[in-house]
């Protein structure tokens, strides 16, 4: 028995030491990141969206506003020069072509990615990839040394393979564990949505 209560400590023990471990690291990331400059790039799109008929702001604009406010980052809204058509079926049919043609929409405007440290990188999830205005955007800047946090917004699709995408198309950068979130929560729920963001960014920040 003596044996058995013996063992029973260790692995707590262990445990304990395996959290504080976990926990530390956490905190050295935080404090590390504490005087870098954030940037929040995203594409959205308003207009009618699935299951949420049409909106003012777009999902992933909602999620990448909450990102900014708990880290102090800059926005900045990826928009193409020739807006996407506002029916929903329509815009959808576009997004399909041009992600069969790998296309490089036009877009609105620039920032300087080179100027910031961490990038929060967002996107709607079309056809189990980011729209093709996200890629316009990324092939203007040099990522070396960046760190990029990708999150989405989505209706069932998650992530998809955008995380390697990214890491494919950003040569050099560091890309951390993304966030998804479904558009509808994003656009009803807001107080779960921010929760769910505090609780993602908290290791990073």
């Amino acid at each position: 028995m003596r044996g058995i209560v013996s063992v029973l400590i260790g692995i707590w023990v262990s445990a304990c030491g395996f959290t504080a471990q976990a926990g530390q690291k956490d905190n050295e990331m935080a404090r590390s990141n504490e005087n870098k400059k954030v940037l929040v790039a995203f594409f959205s799109r308003a207009d009618e969206n699935y299951s949420v008929g049409y909106i003012e702001k777009g999902n992933t604009h909602i999620v990448a506003e909450i990102i900014a406010k708990e880290t102090g980052g800059t926005l900045f809204h990826i928009e193409t020069e020739k807006p996407y058509p506002a029916d929903y079926n329509s815009c959808v049919e576009q997004a399909k072509r041009e992600k069969e043609q790998n296309a490089r929409p036009a877009i609105k405007g620039d920032v300087r990615v080179e100027d910031y440290d961490i990038i929060y990188l967002g996107y709607p999830n079309w056809w189990g990839e980011m729209p093709m205005a996200v890629y316009t955007f990324i092939e203007k800047h040099a990522w070396q040394g960046k760190t990029i946090l990708p999150f989405c917004t989505h209706e069932g699709s998650g992530l998809s393979n955008t995380v390697r995408s990214i890491a494919n198309a950003c040569k050099g950068a560091t890309v951390g564990k993304g966030l998804a979130i479904q558009g509808s929560v994003a656009q009803n729920e807001h107080s779960y949505t921010e929760r769910t963001v505090k609780k993602w960014i908290q290791p990073i920040h």
